[in-house]
């Protein structure tokens, strides 16, 4: 698609916007000074996606479910920043580690924020970052949020990128950590993702008891060589419990 294509497909949203009751595929037209072949083509395209659709009462075309879904998104993305700072600060401040926020993305964990013991640009080199879900405690947190035939079908083809020698290579070593994962309520990184660093993990549910997210705490094993995971994991999952309990969640429903 051309810019100009892109521009007007903008356009044609922009007017939409303001016109609740939709308007039809003439009137865009006229509106915005665009050919009926032009209108046609840009509608049909947005309406398979699902951000414009067609009254089936007056014909009129009007926004589509498509933007409430990405709005919900990314609502629901800065809530969960904003919610979880707080506790993710007071994490660091009592562990005296280095905290992370993450979401999915198909078969990759997406950072979207970290705390460390003491402010820092480098924070916000961090964001956006990924890394495959396998290799790492916040990634494993948001398979276990996943049942059994999704993981199953995401990993179809049962292959795993290996970023250090002690990476999970099998799909039933996976599983088995995620199983545990489930019982006990937090995951590990026993320097899969980065030589010399581990990490704790736990989920985080919204109020339909589904995982949305997931956070960690890291530690530098030179630094720290005599910290396990029991020192932490409490901390960690108590703090993704409370963050969880702000985005809705009720713990009375919780499988743990």
């Amino acid at each position: 698609m051309s810019v100009q294509s892109i521009d007007r497909a903008f356009d044609i949203l922009e007017l939409l916007s303001v016109e609740p009751r939709g308007m039809t595929m003439t009137d865009i037209g006229l509106k915005l000074d665009l050919h009926k072949s032009t209108v046609h083509r840009l509608l049909s395209s947005m309406r398979e996606r699902g951000y414009i659709e067609k009254s089936a009462e007056t014909g009129n075309y009007r926004l589509g479910l498509g933007f409430v879904e990405l709005a919900s998104l990314y609502l629901n993305s800065l809530e969960l920043k904003t919610e979880a700072q707080p506790f993710l600060h007071r994490l660091t401040q009592k562990t005296g580690q280095t905290s992370f926020l993450a979401i999915r993305d198909g078969r990759e964990v997406v950072y979207i924020d970290k705390v460390e013991t003491y402010d820092s640009l480098r924070r916000y080199k961090i964001i956006g970052r990924r890394r495959p879900l396998h290799a790492t405690s916040l990634g494993k947190a948001l398979l276990s949020g996943l049942n059994d035939e999704e993981i199953d079908q995401l990993y179809a083809d049962r292959t795993f990128e290996q970023l250090t020698p002690k990476t999970i290579l099998s799909f039933n070593d996976l599983m088995k950590q995620i199983k545990e994962i489930r019982q006990q309520g937090w995951s590990i990184d026993d320097e899969e993702n980065e030589m010399g660093t581990k990490c704790v993990g736990a989920p985080i549910f919204d109020y339909r008891d589904r995982v949305i997210a997931s956070l960690s705490l890291a530690w530098d094993m030179a630094a720290s060589p005599k910290l396990t995971w029991t020192d932490n994991s409490d901390y960690v999952y108590q703090c993704a419990r409370d963050i969880s309990i702000k985005m809705g969640y009720m713990p009375n429903r919780n499988r743990h």
